[in-house]
């Protein structure tokens, strides 16, 4: 006979990568100017906007220096979001739903919200960012 049994494990998670089917890229600015085809952002990907995120330093991976952004994105579900160990495997992940807006700045689920500077800092990255949406809860 076999069994399927669940365990937990605590392990560090240090990166996100973010997936996100973006509405209307004209929300966004690039260095100031109003990014109306989302043909200004670093890391879009067809309809999708895709940057990985250092969760330590709050800050976008390959960012090109200089480049400054204002990120107003409406995504509803149509976003994949993967948090990555140490070792950079995927450890837990939210596929075709909702901004887990406790870690990711925006509103009400449907918005990724990131002021971006220079050097890739998001500035407006939560004090206190949260995994709580990526957790399964109890049966």
């Amino acid at each position: 006979m076999k069994a399927t049994i669940k365990f937990y494990k605590e392990v560090e998670v240090t990166t996100l990568k973010i997936r996100a089917g973006v509405r209307y890229w004209e929300d966004g600015t690039v260095n100031g100017q109003e990014d109306i085809n989302g043909n200004l952002i670093p890391f879009r990907e067809g309809d999708y906007w895709c940057p990985v995120i250092d969760l330590y330093s709050a800050t976008i991976k390959d960012w090109p220096i200089g480049t400054t952004a204002h990120v107003h994105y409406k995504v509803c579900d149509d976003g994949y979001y993967i948090l990555l160990d140490d070792k950079g495997e995927p450890v837990l992940s939210l596929e075709n739903d909702y901004v887990p807006n406790k870690l990711v700045p925006g509103h009400y689920g449907d918005y990724i919200e990131m002021e971006i500077d220079q050097t890739g800092k998001i500035t407006n990255w939560p004090s206190h960012p949260s995994l709580s949406d990526f957790m399964e809860e109890d049966d």
